[in-house]
């Protein structure tokens, strides 16, 4: 039987102190209220400066950024010996890592002095001995957010809430797994990269988009059966419920850009094992709970990767007014294995959309969305809730009906980006109930 669900895309740093204080409980409690069972987040791994969840420094470690003031208060000791005892097996690696960051005024590791780039043992093996208490410094900051997520993600399942989790396909080349195992990567005998990711240009962009990310070096990966990726599966479904893999179409073919191009123009698509990939996290993973982020221009054979697995991909409601045919996004569209958006982390709010919308498009639009709930964005979000979609996922800022000052990400920009929080204050009263009953009205309530 399908359990039809509604949810709320809320990053932990956009809660009203950006750290998992009181305010991550209390933020359990209103969507229990609401009637929400799912509470999706961005990537929680720790970013570079630009605050990116989608570039980090490493793939595994969690953003310490998000410990509240107190958390030492809040550990036992004795635990902490129980965790270093038995660690997750990244945790030497990006102790050491962040040691050396630390140590060479935080420049990326293919700057630093050649014994430390590669690795040899004698140096970082002093390294570790003469930064002793550093490295437990930053095992701490991870044993603690991981104990407080798993508090949090327990207290969510207790009350009937999915955690639902995202992953950035590519890695960034700053970080642990690429200075640890550059053989995974695909670069050269000087450990830089060849070629890089990006996507071509389209619609949206002339030049496209060159991320800079590294490539992996797939055939390596397949001669130990993607053990690189199981360990990341596996660290991923410590923390989730469910977990989004972003730029899913990557896994079936990817943008290579020879890392001298200075824009994404000039690349080639390049065949990945993605149904080699799947086939063996399942085998490890039976029940893997992925959801794939099939967004821009998808081919049928990405179409048949995803449908090969079962997968749901994601549609978006902002997206589905183009007055296209055969448009994904529009509302008679929508398929019920998916997860249906009003926007995502990289849209405007849907109250900036609509502002932005050709007085025009506008009133179209506005006649194709629920005709008995007068307000926007209210009328397409509860035309996502009354879809035949699953699952149903509404940013924070449009359950709040905030506008564009309130946006989280203008992809292809560096400013401003990555540090919006919403305050209890902007919650009107009674918004829980309003919310419980468009969810119970649409059959999303949890049993």
């Amino acid at each position: 039987m399908t359990v039809r669900t509604a949810g709320v895309l809320l990053h932990p740093t956009s809660l009203p102190n950006g750290v998992l204080d009181d305010n991550a409980w209390w933020f359990l409690d209103w969507m229990q209220k609401s009637g929400l069972s799912i509470w999706q987040v961005l990537p929680l791994t720790a970013p570079h400066d630009d605050l990116s969840p989608y570039h980090s420094l490493s793939a595994f470690a969690l953003n310490p950024r998000l410990l509240p003031t107190d958390w030492e208060e809040r550990l036992e000791e004795r635990d902490f010996a129980k965790f270093l005892a038995q660690p997750p097996l990244w945790l030497e690696d990006y102790a050491l890592f962040m040691v050396l960051r630390e140590k060479f005024h935080h420049s990326a590791w293919s700057a630093w002095p050649s014994v430390y780039r590669l690795r040899e043992p004698k140096a970082l093996q002093q390294a570790a001995e003469e930064h002793h208490d550093r490295l437990l410094h930053f095992k701490k900051e991870q044993f603690g957010l991981l104990s407080i997520w798993h508090e949090l993600k327990q207290d969510a399942n207790s009350r009937g809430i999915k955690i639902f989790g995202d992953m950035p396909i590519f890695v960034a080349y700053d970080s642990v797994e690429v200075w640890k195992q550059p053989e995974q990567f695909k670069l050269d005998e000087n450990l830089n990269p060849t070629v890089v990711t990006g996507v071509p240009p389209d619609y949206f962009s002339e030049t496209g988009q060159r991320w800079g990310n590294p490539h992996y070096n797939w055939p390596v990966m397949q001669q130990d059966n993607f053990k690189w990726w199981c360990c990341r599966i596996e660290a991923a479904l410590e923390l989730f419920d469910l977990v989004r893999i972003d730029h899913f179409r990557g896994l079936e073919a990817s943008w290579e850009i020879d890392v001298n191009e200075p824009t994404a123009i000039n690349g080639r698509w390049v065949k990945a094992p993605g149904a080699q990939l799947l086939e063996r996290l399942q085998q490890v993973f039976p029940s893997l709970p992925l959801v794939a982020e099939d967004l821009g221009v998808i081919t049928p054979e990405v179409i048949a990767l995803k449908e090969q697995f079962n997968l749901p991909g994601m549609s978006v409601l902002q997206f589905g007014f183009s007055g296209l045919p055969d448009n994904p996004h529009a509302p008679d569209a929508l398929v019920p294995n998916s997860v249906v958006y009003t926007g995502t982390h990289d849209n405007d709010t849907t109250l900036g959309w609509l502002h932005s919308l050709h007085p025009g498009t506008r009133e179209w639009m506005l006649s194709q969305v629920a005709q008995d709930v007068k307000e926007m964005p209210l009328a397409l979000i509860v035309t996502g809730l009354r879809s035949v979609a699953e699952r149903v996922i509404v940013p924070m800022q449009d359950w709040l009906g905030l506008g564009s000052e309130h946006r989280m990400n203008t992809p292809g920009t560096t400013e401003n980006n990555w540090h919006w929080q919403f305050q209890w204050s902007q919650l009107p009263e009674g918004l829980d109930q309003r919310i419980r009953y468009w969810v119970e009205q649409s059959g999303r309530l949890p049993s």
